[in-house]
């Protein structure tokens, strides 16, 4: 064994305590290792040994044994099942790794003389093996969770660690037998305050895990009974058709996978707007299963522009494409000021709003209208008349559909409330 390598295990019972003593120190939920005198000796042999096995089988570049694995899957398990979350497990892979690192480093300071191959045979079984290592460590810790949780709060949980890049999402997707698409359409419904004795949504948000079998979470508002339900909906691109072309064999391109999120997405937007009924808003968008942070932001930013509704035939979540106008007077205040004024201007007429939502709604087809409205067309006319008179503005005109569609859209988002 070469002297680095030998001052590696020469260290590895004060590195190992070193780094119990990290955990019960930077780690609250390791806090228990202080007044545990058992629990702390347990991860004190588990630390000394899994440095002593990298000794052992790092200069030859040996793999980890299925025992070891099985070893260090059962470490992850027995944490799971003592209620050690999801984002302590990664703070405690983050700083085992960390530790890890700066041993080898002290090691190489303390053995100058070393030779350039041991720190690269180092290096080199490190990564591999490490990455074998944390597979098999999550891979207990999920096997513990699907006992531990209900089938609803582990689909929970998979959406919080797509959302938050945690690795161990692929362990918990085969858990729950969902497969881990590369593209998935982030859907956040909104749901605004509800009064006080109404049901919790507990047996409507597992029907939902159950008939769409997709990632879905609960985030609750702050200080109300407000929330948000968040849903990672797969997005499967249809097959390629190859061309019937003579003499070629060219394959024909599927359309783009967004183009398929409206039709995936809204049966489970209306499933839910039935089940809660109570109005709700939703925004959808789009993006690589990598980037779902990101599409988190926008969609909630979209449901957060889009107007509250009850549950209807019609009813779909919202894109860009529906809500890019709101999504900038939001972020003009002096604009969605004047917007305001404009829409208090109307209150002295009769459900003035509720007609020009409707008149919009129906692309201003006056019988459409006037039959969602449940009124004669001329009650019709004369409500849009009663616009204009109001506020100079010809509700049918260019420049009254860009104002008064916008003041409806934030009107009926209680952006204003």
């Amino acid at each position: 064994m070469g002297s680095f390598f030998a001052e590696l295990a020469r260290q590895a019972s004060a590195n190992a305590r070193r780094e119990v003593e990290a955990y019960a120190r930077e780690i609250p939920e390791f806090g228990f290792l202080d007044t545990n005198s058992r629990a702390r000796a347990e991860t004190l042999e588990y630390a000394l040994w899994l440095r002593r096995r990298t000794v052992e089988l790092s200069p030859d570049n040996s793999a980890l044994s299925d025992d070891d694995l099985g070893y260090i899957a059962a470490i992850g398990e027995s944490r799971a099942a003592a209620g050690m979350p999801l984002d302590a497990r990664q703070r405690v892979l983050r700083l085992h790794t960390s530790l890890m690192l700066r041993e080898i480093n002290e090691a190489t300071e303390a053995q100058r003389g070393v030779g350039v191959d041991e720190l690269m045979r180092m290096m080199n079984w490190f990564a591999p093996q490490g990455e074998r290592g944390i597979r098999a460590y999550s891979q207990g810790f999920v096997t513990a969770l699907r006992h531990r949780l209900p089938y609803v709060e582990q689909a929970a949980l998979l959406a919080r660690s797509l959302l938050n890049g945690d690795p161990i999402s692929a362990e918990l997707a085969s858990a729950l037998g969902m497969e881990l698409p590369e593209r998935c359409a982030v859907t956040v419904i909104r749901v605004a305050d509800r009064p006080v004795g109404d049901r919790d949504l507990e047996s409507e948000i597992e029907a939902l895990v159950r008939t769409h079998h997709a990632p879905i979470t609960w985030c609750p508002g702050s200080g109300s009974r407000s929330g948000e339900l968040i849903a990672l909906i797969p997005l499967h691109p249809p097959t390629p058709q190859a061309s019937e072309g003579p003499g070629t064999a060219e394959t024909v391109q599927p359309h783009s996978v967004p183009d398929l999120a409206p039709d995936l997405v809204s049966d489970l937007v209306r499933d839910f707007a039935q089940a809660l009924g109570r109005p709700c808003a939703a925004g959808t968008a789009t993006s690589p299963l990598s980037e779902v942070a990101d599409a988190l932001d926008l969609a909630r930013r979209i449901s957060r522009a889009a107007p509250l509704r009850r549950a209807s035939a019609r009813l779909r979540p919202h894109t860009v494409s529906d809500v890019f106008v709101e999504l900038a007077v939001a972020d003009a205040p002096f604009v969605d000021e004047w917007l305001n004024a404009v829409g208090r201007s109307l209150q002295p007429g009769p459900d003035l709003l509720v007609t020009l939502d409707a008149y919009y709604r129906h692309d201003m087809h006056r019988g459409a209208t006037a039959a969602a409205l449940n009124v004669h067309p001329r009650t019709l006319d004369y409500r849009l008349r009663r616009v204009r008179e109001l506020t100079g503005i010809d509700p049918g005109s260019t420049r009254g559909v860009r104002i008064f569609s916008s003041v409806v859209t934030r009107r009926l988002s209680e952006a204003w409330h």
